[in-house]
This record gives structure tokens, sequence and C-alpha cells, in this order.
């Protein structure tokens, strides 16, 4: 069964949408003076003006993997991150570890670990994820390459970005 919603008389003013416009410009005019008279900035000159230390806290940037204060991977190729990316940026690789090698208990690293910048959307879901918090976004907004084969970043670049985050990571925890 339907509703019929019946829609407010309009005034012989309203009707012309003269009111409307004039209101629109009145907006527009004000801003046009503000701008001309430099009461309020508007445009950032990007290469000379950044937003780094405007950036708020909840900024999701570009993804990266970090190491843990002794300079070992925290990731251990769960998959988590791989599974749940909706563009499917991420591509893991997994290899056991030695079953002589000291953290064998891990059971699995990742061989080869690539995040394709071009195809990822920033969504920050890989962070959320992760068990070991081995993703993390930076801060950086400026992700650029002159090529598609440049915009994949292997595990080897993404260390590099990230570098090393203090804090518990539960690969390494000996009572674990």
């Amino acid at each position: 069964m339907s509703k019929i919603v019946q829609r407010p008389k309009l005034k012989w003013s309203e009707r012309l949408y003269l009111p409307a416009i004039f209101g629109g410009m009145k907006v527009t005019l004000r801003h046009f003076f503000a701008i001309l008279t430099r009461k309020k900035k508007v445009t950032m000159q990007y290469p000379e003006e950044k937003w780094d230390a405007h950036l708020p806290n909840h900024y999701r940037g570009a993804p990266t993997l970090v190491m843990d204060e002794h300079g070992r991977e925290r990731c251990v190729a769960c998959q988590l991150c791989e599974f749940i990316c909706p563009p499917r940026a991420i591509t893991i690789h997994p290899e056991e570890i030695a079953s002589d090698e000291k953290w064998a208990k891990v059971e699995k690293r990742p061989k080869t670990f690539e995040i394709d910048m071009a195809r990822c959307i920033y969504c920050g879901l890989c962070q959320e994820v992760c068990p070991e918090q081995a993703i993390f976004l930076r801060k950086d907004y400026v992700v650029v390459g002159h090529s598609r084969e440049e915009m994949v970043h292997d595990k080897k670049r993404l260390y590099e970005l990230g570098q090393t985050m203090d804090g518990l990571v539960h690969k390494w925890n000996e009572l674990k």
C-alpha cells in the first residue's frame, strides 16, 4: 500500500526561485571578498606547503610493515590482511621456519609480501586485522611512481618505509 505525501504550498516568491539564487550569490560574494581581502585562505600551495603538521590523529596513510625493537619481523604470514583487503592489493607467500631455528614455534614467516599501492584504497582493514601489529598506516599521503611496477612495494621496501615499532609482539614472546 502506498502513502501519498502532500507537498507544501509554495508562496509566489518561492516559486520564482529568485530568493534562493540571491541567497547563493550572497554566500559566493561573501567568500570572494574574504579571499580578496586576505581574511580567509582557501587554497594550499602544495609543493611548498604540506599538511604534515595538520594531519589528524585518525588519518590513514600508506600501509607498511614494521619490525620490533630487535630488528625481527613481526609478520607471521597468517594472511589475514590479504584475505580482508577489499581491492586485493596485498599478496603474501608464506614459508616455513626451519625446525632447528630458535623461533621455530612461530611456524612460518612471509617469503614475499607485496602491497600494490596503485590498488590500495587506504581503508586500514589490514592494520585492524593484524594479530601481531605488523602492519601500520603511515601519516603519508604522497605515494608516487613512474610506472605500475614502482607502485608495487615488496617486503624490503615496506620494511624500509615502516622502520621499527616498540611494544609487545606475541610472535617473539617465549611464554606463548
